[in-house]
Parts: C-alpha cells; structure tokens; sequence
C-alpha cells in the first residue's frame, strides 16, 4: 500500500481510458510537480523523506512494462490533476477526494485504481431522531436557559446553550452515520491504527513528533458530507477505505476522523483535537505502555469525560512490544486508572467503556476493534448516547445555581411576622387602643353624672399646660417607624431567601429591597386613612336609656333639695324622710348608673378599638404584601418553576 499524504489531496473523477498513455507523461509530470510544490508546505518533514527515499526506489526499479515507478506515478499525478475534461472538480459531494490506492501484487508494481464516488443524485440523508426522553430533556433544558437569562450570567449558561445548539444541528444530520474520534498522545500509534481500520495507509505515519497536523475523516459509506463539514475538516483530507467485503460492510456508517496528538507542542493542534472531541458521537483513545498513565490525558480528557462512557473505546496499543503477561498487568492497571477516573467500563454485558488491548504494527487484536466498533455503529445508538451525556454534564455543572438542600420559601408564620411587624411600624395596636380610650371616654361623657364631668373639666382647664415634656418628638416616632420596616423588610427577604442558590438568593433580596422603597410614605398615608375615624364613635342601642336614667337621678337629687329648702323656709310641712330619700336615691343611683355602662361599654369599646386595629392592620399587610411579598413570591415560583425543568433535565 502507499501512504497517502498532502500533496495528494486534490479532489479528481474517473480516469478517461488513456489515463496511462505515454503522451500524457509530460502533463502528468508538469501536475504531479505543481501539485507536490504546493504540498510542501503542508507535507511534515518525515513524510517528504519517507516520499523521496520511496520515489527513488520506484526510479531504480523499473516495472515489468519498461517504465519506471516514477513515470507512472507522475502519468498518474497528470491524470489526477487534470481530472474530467482537464478540470480540477473542487465542487459536489464530500467524499470527491482521493480514493484509497490499491496494491496489485500479481503484477509486482503498483497500479492505482480510482472511481468516481459521487453518484448521479445526492444520496437521501435520514436526519437523526431522538427518543421521547431525550427530547424531554432538551426541552427542559431549553425552557431553563430561556427562564434563567434575567437571574443567571450568561457565562453560567453557556454550556448548557452549546449543548442545546449542538443537539440541534446534530439532529439535522444523518442518522445512519456515526462518527468516531481516534485521539492518542504523542507517540501512541493513532494514525496506525487508523490505517489498520481503513486497510489502507490512508494517514501519515512516522517518526517525526508530531505526524499528523490535521485531522484526516475516512467514511465507510456515502451521505456523511454534512457530518464531515460541521467538524470542519476541508474535502483534501477526506478519504474512503479500501473496498473489502464483509470488512467494509461491518463498518458501514462509520466516520473515522484520525486528530492530531492531544499533547503536541504545537498549539493548534491541541486546538483541533478539542474542537472536534466536542462535536464527534464517540472516542477512541489511543493509549501506548509508556503514556497510559499520563496526568494530562486522565486529568484533561478522561475525567471530564466520565459521563460520556458509553461513547469511549480506550485502546492498549503497542502490545507486542510488552514481553509475557506484562500487557495484561498494563491493562489491568490501565482499567485501575479508568475507575478511578469515574469512568464505568462495560465489563459483563454492562454499559461503559470498551477497553481492548492490541497492536496496530501486527494486527493482533485490531480484529476485535473492528467487531466491537461495527456493532456500536450498527446500533446507532451513539449520537444519542453522547447528547444525553453532554447533558447529563450541563446539569451536574448547573446544579449549584439551582439545587437546594432544604425546603424553600416563605411560610405562613413568617408571613404573619412581617405583617405584625408593619402594623408595629405604623402603630396598630396603638391606634386599637386610642379608639378604645375615645369609645369609653365618649360613653363616660354620655352616661356619667354631671357632677362629675364638671369636675373633670375643672381639671382639665385649670392644669398647666407648661412644664409637660413629650416622651417622644413626631420626628424621632416617625425614624423608629422608618427602622422598623426596614428591619421587617430585611428579616422577610433573609427568611425567603433561606436555602437557595446564591443567584436566586440575590434576586429575592433584591426584589424585597426594590419593594420596600417609599413603604414608609405608604404606610404614613394608610395610617391616615385607615386610623380612627373623625368625630365621636358610634353609639350603641341602650346609650339613650342610660342617659335619661342619669337625667331622672339628677332630678330626683334636684326635686330631694328643693323639697327641703322648702320646708326649711317654712313654705312646706316638715317631713324629712321623703326629700332624703329622693336625694340619697339620686345621689347614689348617679354614680351606680355611671358605673354599669362603664361595665356595658367596655366590651364595644374594645370591639370597637380591635376592628380600628385591624383595619390599620389589613391596610399595613396589604400594602406590604404588594410592595414586598408579592414580588419576592414572583421570584421564588420563578425559582421552582425552574427547579422544576431542572429536575426534568436530570431525569428526577
């Protein structure tokens, strides 16, 4: 077989007849020269060497037709380059670059066989279906981002966005293809076995550090273009394996992209290998008896990679060079290092990780490779596989914004607390117990004596109004009040956003803070409104009757006097048992009449300063539960409605 490098790449059709014939020799020379200057660039050092030392033992050895090695190279190359009608065709289906050359051993040289791969019509592409709980799962995780973007940044949902754009346009594509990574270190024999699976050297091998500087795709059937160019890999570097049979029909539907050494010194080639490690349905690694153990390769790839298990193969390469049963010992500690990693191995019939031991160079144990990855492709069941595990990931990196512990939100005690202390703030139970004081004070004037309203109002007048001092100024009442609701504000937000993410805690805090601005104002206004009404409360039923027995005692107290002044000044008979007894009746029966509505009033008083409490109370609440609870009640069913799609993501 011949290596296929760089200079080759250019894409070609069928070869006409007299592709071989000798007067297109010089154009075939002139092309292949072009072609090979233009490749130079990209071609490796080691290739150009190995490409040179190669040509010239085609020159030396001629063969069996007179013609050197080279001359039919160069007729070839002509061909190549000129294509159909002298064209380069740089236009159709993916899969229009080189075809896999073939060896003619029955020959003794080389004869290379190219055909056209492109068909007449564009091949149907199925798109790729997911299952019900997959679509499920990406719905929620769609409805989360689009719930999250005011409370989360957008760099603590990108990975969740990517995942969802990458589902999207995997979705699109074909369903009938899978495409596989083969990714290794330095050294590792990636591109070997990639050509021990194509049969065919399709990828550059050598000694030179690093061999392959970009990744090489090699499809086992058509309609995978659209795979090919969302990795980016351009038509130069796209290859068909050689027809075998049953081999190629095993593998049908498979996308092999051969990538650069993950630990190369060159920067962009670390690059591809991420890059496209993001976008492939599986993995194979490629480890040697040297790197197997390599922090880089555990600690950068392997352990992020965890949840995607059953979308690996891990391959022990370069067995043959361990003598005895070292290369079980290796494996044995190579599956060690994968447990540790978290990484579940599909031991038993169970899902996970394939891993394999093997040598490329003698193709000892590429036989099973090939059984396994036919099987895994023809259950085409991997792109599924890998996008439920770049969600599963998405979500474990989600789960500190939006899992939770503890039971949330705000419960009906701590309610109650910050309406109590918004009717402290604008002075409830105060305002309650003044209208009580105004009730009885008003049915004291009603049902008291007269006497001893005088009196009362002969102390009122006649105190000072000097040497008083208020306890307390309007402006010092009005700052506790002030204090109390920010205190009551702070102490409702801290209990709501008890227990949440720190985002969502944040967004409660700071809808309580944004409602709890000109709630004092509020409050004022609704103690105006809402407080003791003007005038004299109202009067109850039986007020009348008490007020004409108050009067009757007064004039009984009246008529007692009169009748002894008269008999005193002579003008009636003497008799001092009657007149007495109206005035002892009256003077007694006054004060008792006073006091039985004193005892009847003191329940509609407080009737009455309880109802005046808890309208002032009711407005207090109301106005809190507007300006304060409801907007943090917005936010935290916010919270459990993404709490919600969240635990749709996870599967719970």
């Amino acid at each position: 077989m011949t290596a296929v490098t760089d200079q080759d790449h250019t894409e070609h059709a069928d070869q006409p007849d007299d592709a071989h014939q000798p007067n297109d020799a010089g154009q075939g020379d002139d092309a292949g020269q072009a072609e090979s200057a233009r490749g130079s660039g990209r071609a490796s050092a080691g290739g150009s060497g190995q490409a040179s030392a190669g040509a010239s033992a085609a020159e030396a050895s001629p063969d069996t037709s007179g013609r050197g090695r080279s001359q039919e190279r160069a007729e070839h190359d002509g061909t190549h380059a000129r294509g159909r009608d002298g064209r380069t065709d740089s236009g159709g289906a993916w899969d229009d670059g080189l075809i896999a050359r073939r060896v003619d051993e029955t020959t003794g040289g080389e004869r290379y066989h190219a055909s056209d791969s492109r068909s007449a019509a564009p091949a149907a592409v199925t798109p790729l279906v997911y299952d019900g709980v997959l679509r499920s799962r990406l719905e929620a995780l769609r409805e989360l981002v689009g719930l999250s973007r005011t409370r989360l940044d957008s760099r603590t949902l990108a990975g969740a966005g990517r995942v969802l754009d990458e589902a999207s346009a995997r979705r699109r594509l074909s369903g009938q293809h899978t495409v596989v990574a083969i990714a290794g270190a330095t050294g590792s024999g990636k591109s070997q076995l990639f050509n021990a699976l194509a049969g065919v050297t399709i990828s550059e091998t050598g000694v030179r550090r690093p061999t392959t500087a970009a990744p090489i795709a090699c499809s086992w059937s058509d309609g995978a273009a659209s795979l090919i160019e969302r990795l980016g890999i351009p038509p130069r570097l796209r290859r068909r394996p050689l027809p075998t049979g049953d081999a190629d029909s095993q593998l049908r539907g498979l996308v092999l992209i051969d990538l650069p050494d993950h630990d190369s010194a060159a920067v962009q080639h670390r690059e591809h290998v991420d890059r496209i490690l993001g976008l492939v349905d599986a993995v194979i690694w490629v480890v040697d008896p040297e790197k197997y153990a390599d922090a880089v390769l555990h600690e950068r790839y392997l352990r992020p990679m965890a949840a995607h298990a059953e979308v690996m193969f891990v391959v022990l390469n370069q067995i043959d060079r361990l003598p005895g049963e070292a290369a079980e010992q290796v494996l044995d500690d190579l599956r060690r290092l994968l447990d540790e990693d978290g990484i579940a191995l599909g031991e038993y019939g169970e899902p996970g990780t394939t891993v394999l031991a093997l040598s490329a160079l003698t193709g000892d144990g590429v036989g099973e490779l090939r059984e396994a990855l036919g099987q895994f492709v023809a259950e085409r069941g991997a792109p599924a596989r890998r996008i439920s595990a770049d969600v599963d990931i998405a979500a474990a990196r989600l789960w500190p914004v939006y899992a939770t512990q503890r039971r949330t939100g705000l419960s009906e005690q701590a309610r109650e607390e910050f309406s109590d202390r918004l009717a402290d703030a604008v002075g409830a139970t105060a305002a309650g117990e003044a209208a009580e004081r105004a009730w009885l004070r008003n049915a004291n004037r009603a049902c008291g004596t007269p006497w001893l309203r005088l009196w009362r109002w002969y102390q009122d007048r006649g105190e000072p109004t000097t040497g008083r001092l208020p306890s307390r100024t309007q402006a010092d009442e009005e700052a506790t009040a002030r204090q109390r609701v920010e205190q009551a504000v702070r102490t409702v937000a801290d209990r709501a956003s008890a227990g949440l993410p720190a985002p969502w805690a944040q967004a409660v805090r700071e809808a309580a803070v944004r409602g709890s601005q000109g709630l004092p104002e509020a409050l004022d206004e609704l103690s105006v409104r809402a407080g003791v009404p003007a005038g004299r409360p109202p009067r109850p039923g039986w007020w009348p009757v008490a007020v004409l027995s108050q009067a009757s005692m007064t004039i009984l107290q009246f008529l007692g006097g009169l009748w002894l002044l008269g008999q005193i000044v002579g003008v009636m008979a003497p008799n001092l048992g009657v007149p007495v007894l109206l005035m002892v009746i009256g003077i007694v029966g006054g004060p008792l009449i006073e006091w039985s509505c004193r005892m009847a009033a003191r329940g509609p008083a407080r009737r009455y300063g309880l109802e005046a409490e808890r309208r002032l109370r009711e407005a207090a609440a109301g106005c809190g539960r507007a300006r304060v609870l409801d907007p943090v009640a917005a936010e935290l069913l916010r919270y459990r409605e993404v709490r919600e799609q969240y635990g749709r993501v996870v599967g719970a």
